[in-house]
């Protein structure tokens, strides 16, 4: 058993439980409820986006985005002061930081882009949609490059 949600319908309010059959066959109706059970139009929408994420051409556009983001980073970031280490799969990356990640997050948003911590706040967590254009790529990783010097007033951590 396990739960999904997010992104199965395109950012629309919704929930599945994929169960094997046997663990199918022990619930009854009424056992289970959900305020995202799923009514008929995201249930559409759910299935235009398992449409198109399902496609093979789609799914290898996003490995591509993904390796063209990672060279980016990689060569505008990697090797730099504070930067250990750029690591990813697809369109989700991490940069690791030997210092608090909050000060390049603080100014990357004030200069337009929306970034997360992770781990133990000195990682960066770079998730983009899957829709992104190179070019957004490319300008997402000019502002983390312009923001990055912020880092070197910050006390390591």
């Amino acid at each position: 058993m396990m739960t999904l949600s997010k992104p199965l319908a395109g950012g629309l309010p919704i929930g599945a439980v994929p169960v094997k059959e046997r663990i199918a066959a022990a619930i009854q109706h009424g056992d289970h409820g959900s305020t995202f059970a799923g009514g008929p139009l995201v249930c559409n929408a759910a299935l235009v986006v398992l449409d198109k994420i399902s496609k093979p051409s789609f799914l290898d556009n996003i490995s591509n985005k993904g390796k063209h983001f990672q060279e980016l980073l990689q060569q505008k970031l990697g090797g730099k002061q504070h930067v250990k280490e750029v690591r990813g799969q697809g369109l989700i990356i991490g940069i690791e930081l030997d210092v608090p990640a909050a000060p390049l997050v603080d100014a990357c948003r004030s200069s337009g882009l929306l970034i997360l911590t992770s781990g133990k706040g000195n990682i960066v967590r770079l998730v983009p949609p899957l829709i992104i254009s190179e070019q957004e790529l490319e300008e997402c990783v000019e502002i983390l490059f312009k923001c990055l010097p912020l880092l070197d007033e910050t006390p390591k951590g």
